[in-house]
Formats: C-alpha cells, structure tokens, sequence
C-alpha cells in the first residue's frame, strides 16, 4: 500500500517569510521598515489615498503597482459617499492583517484552508468626534472580530491560527497598544 501525501497550498511562500526572517535575524537593520501613504483632500470630506512606495530590507522598494483608496462619509452626514470612511478602511485594514496571517501560519504549519471569511464589527460614539459631549471619547469603544474558517484542522488548531496571527498582526497591535503620533503643517 502506497500512502500518498496532500500538498498544501494556501499561497503563502514560506520559504520566502522564513529567509526573510532569517536575513533580519543576522541583520536587524534589514527589518527596520518605513511604510508610506499620501492623502489628498478632494472635495467634501472626499479624500484620496495612494500607497506605492516603501523603505525596506535597506533600500527604498516599490509596490508592483500604485494603490489608491478613496475615503469619504456617508449621505447620512451630507457627504458625499464616494467611499469607505476612515475608519472603516482601519477595520478592513485589521481584517486584512489578521486574514493574511491566518494563510501565513496555516501554510507554516501544513492546514489546508479552504475559505476564511471575517467580519469585523466596531462600536462608536459619535457625540465625541462631533464636539456634543467632550467626556466621550473619539476612537472606538470596541472592536469585534469573527472569523469563520474551513479548514482541514481541528477546531483547536484553528484557534491556534487566530491566535498567533493575532499575535503577530501590527495593525491589531497598533490598535491594541499605545503608537506616538506626530503631526505637522508645512506651510505652502
């Protein structure tokens, strides 16, 4: 009897993110990164995003191609909805990190996923950013994250996944963790 072996693939390059680690590992100034994005304001509460170009691994590096993401509020606060608002573009941004994650580590350790779907939920007082009640405060009052996962894994190896993906997810700790913020004006 010939026992064959299933080949995982969940399209995570491992050998590339275990190389990756190993090069930052001997040198840690090959992991220090500057990630960048430009804002423009359009119109409204319209604005528009763009992301294209990166410090990393000691040099300047270049997405394949230049990402835009527009940005506005809803007609329900006379805007114009010509896209997500900002903070739903945080709690995509949240999901995208945990999601890629979970593909990551379950490629890492040999689980077949056969889809991965999360909601993410956020609740928010609103009186604060609008200037109604100075005691409420502007960021969310909490965030709610559901996944739904079909995988060949047990339920507690995919619970193992979430929960090292969560440990490892920069945006779920730059919302969990204090980050310093600094903003500037340059004059025109």
């Amino acid at each position: 009897m010939t026992e064959t072996t299933a080949t995982i693939d969940n399209g995570v390059n491992v050998e590339a993110l275990l190389g990756a680690r190993g090069a930052i590992t001997e040198d840690p100034a090959f992991g220090q990164f500057t990630w960048r994005a430009t804002n423009s304001w359009v119109n409204g509460t319209h604005s528009r995003g763009e992301v294209e170009r990166f410090y990393g691994f000691s040099d300047e590096q270049a997405h394949s191609k230049k990402f835009t993401f527009d940005a506005d509020h809803p007609l329900q606060f006379a805007a114009e909805d010509h896209g997500a608002t900002p903070v739903e573009i945080v709690l995509v941004a949240l999901g995208g990190c945990l999601t890629g994650g979970v593909a990551s580590i379950a490629q890492q350790r040999g689980i077949q996923l056969r889809s991965v779907t999360a909601t993410i939920e956020a609740d928010h007082d609103l009186r604060g950013i609008l200037g109604a009640d100075p005691d409420v405060p502007n960021r969310f009052s909490a965030v709610r994250v559901d996944y739904t996962i079909d995988a060949d894994a047990s339920p507690e190896d995919v619970q193992a996944l979430v929960a090292q993906s969560q440990k490892r997810s920069a945006v779920f700790d730059l919302l969990t963790n204090p980050t310093a913020v600094t903003v500037k004006v340059a004059s025109i």
